[in-house]
This record gives structure tokens, sequence and C-alpha cells, in this order.
């Protein structure tokens, strides 16, 4: 079965966000409060991105229809999708958007996520031929990339989890805006953060994996940020010392699909997400290997495997 995506399923994906990223209700806070005159419906706290269920949802739901746009821009949801970024991406609006990072007790206000994934939607807009997009993001682009300048230093250990705080996610989404907007200094921060995080990192047992709401391979988007951010050579050397026992299909934990009991819980639904992003990292990780690595192929198997999951439950 291909996994080429194809005019029809980029028309699915583009109705599936427009039909709820302008949905205001029901919507789950992430900002604090710091008074009463802090409370304010969801279009009101984010006048761009109040739809979706959370913030960093309707940001992803954003970047899909910028992506699906770029790639299908003569397909039949292309001037939805338009209409869409001339009705939301004003400066006004952003300029909403921008307040709310500036309140003092919002300083981590979806980190790193929604800040991994506000990069990749600005990068997107970068590559698209009409760039008035990315230029009205631009001022909440530039906050984002100051957050990370402040955050990166500081934090001595990254986070090692399979969900939204996972840190090795946030640089690998970064790293593509970085490289998209020709920001040396930023690329060399987060590079130079992986290698401090990561770089000593050797035979690892993936021996957490999976976790009960894990959408992300801690593992795998590891070894997947250290590919996008080192150069290959040294990706290499650092990839065969972190999981030497690959051509052995060791850990593995990380082999085997997992399964997904129950769709209607939110939390066990990340799952469908873990084997998803299982089958990009282990695509993207099985093509960095050289020609006739004898771990190519049981890495592209498991990818497919991982991609084509459905629960038997």
């Amino acid at each position: 079965m291909t996994t080429e995506l194809d005019v029809a399923t980029a028309e699915r994906f583009a109705r599936i966000a427009l039909g709820h990223v302008e949905r205001e209700y029901p919507h789950k806070p992430g900002h604090v409060l710091a008074s009463a005159s802090d409370v304010h419906s969801p279009r009101e706290s984010h006048p761009v991105f109040f739809g979706s269920f959370d913030w960093h949802s309707c940001v992803h739901g954003y970047w899909m229809l910028a992506r699906l746009l770029n790639r299908f821009p003569a397909m039949r949801a292309a001037d939805d999708i338009r209409a869409l970024f001339i009705r939301q991406l004003t400066p006004g609006k952003v300029a909403g958007e921008c307040a709310l990072f500036e309140r003092p007790m919002n300083r981590g206000f979806e980190r790193p996520y929604g800040w991994g994934w506000l990069l990749k939607l600005a990068a997107e807009l970068e590559l698209a031929d009409d760039r008035r997009f990315a230029n009205t993001l631009q001022p909440l682009t530039n906050r984002i990339v100051a957050r990370f300048r402040d955050f990166l230093p500081l934090a001595a250990y990254p986070v090692r989890v399979g969900t939204h705080f996972n840190t090795a996610f946030a640089l690998r989404l970064a790293a593509d805006y970085a490289d998209t907007a020709g920001d040396g200094t930023f690329r060399r921060l987060l590079r130079d953060t992986a290698q401090r995080w990561y770089g000593e990192d050797c035979d690892c047992p993936a021996w957490g994996e999976p976790s009960g709401d894990d959408f992300l391979s801690s593992t795998l988007i590891e070894a997947e940020c250290m590919r996008r951010l080192l150069p290959a050579g040294d990706f290499s050397i650092w990839f065969d010392c972190f999981l030497p026992r690959l051509a052995a299909e060791r850990p593995a934990n990380l082999f085997t699909p997992v399964a997904v009991g129950d769709r209607s819980d939110g939390k066990i639904a990340h799952l469908d997400g873990l084997n998803l992003s299982r089958a990009w990292c282990w695509r993207s990780l099985a093509k960095s290997l050289p020609t006739g690595d004898p771990r190519y192929h049981s890495m592209s198997v498991i990818a497919e495997r991982h991609s084509q999951r459905r629960s038997r439950m």
C-alpha cells in the first residue's frame, strides 16, 4: 500500500482541519490566569488560534492547511484555506496572540510543543509563493524564537517523555524553521543544545516505551532530532552508538506497533499518534543510512507496519 499523499487524501485532511480550527468549543485553556481580568473566551484570548480544543492543536491544524495548500494549490479546498488565512492571519489578530505571550505568568505557555509547531507553521508559510501570511505572522514567530533562545541555555536537562513536553521533538521542528529562514545563529543554538542534551547517549534500552498516552517515541524522536541537526558523518557515529543492536531488531519494543484500546478516550487515542510518529521516524532514519546498509530493509518494513496498524481490540 502506497504512503504517498494524493490530492483526494489531501482534500479530506483539509476539510477535517477547516471543520475545527474555527470551532471555539470545547476548549482546554493552557495559560495562567493572574486575576479576574484575564478571564476571557477562547477567541478573546487567542484571536487566531482559538479552535481545535487547545492552542497547539489549532496551530498544528493551520500548519497542515498551509502544507496541503503548498502541495496541492489547485485542490478544491484551496480557496477555503486562503480565505481562512486572509480572515485570521491579520496584523491585529497576530498582535493579540503576541499579547498573551507577554504576560509575565505565561513565560512557559506551550513550552516546548506549541513553540515547535508555531515555528513549523512559520516555516511552511515561508515556503509559499505568497509570503504575506509569513510576514503577518512574523511578530509571533520572532517571540517564539526569542523564547527558545532564552530557554535553551537555561535548560540543563532534556525532557524524555512521549508527550507534549518532549524537548527533542521541539528542537526537530524548530530546525526546519531555522533552515527555511536562513537563521544560522538559531540553528547553531539548536544543534549545540541537542549535542549537550543527547550527545553522550549510548545503547538506549527504550525501556519506558510505550507508555499509556504517548504519541511520540522518546527514543526515535531523539534519534530523528540528532539526524536533523548533526552533520551526516557525526550523526552516523552517534546513531551506531545510540542504537547498536538495530540489525538484530533490538530493542524489540521499538519494532512492535502499539495497540489502541479505546479511541473514545483522548489519552489512549494518543497511541495512534505514536504508531504514526514512529513510522515517520523509522522512514527518515532509514533514509539516512548508507547504500546497502543491512538495517535499511527492516527499518522500512517496520515503518510500514506502524503506519498501517489498526486496532483489533
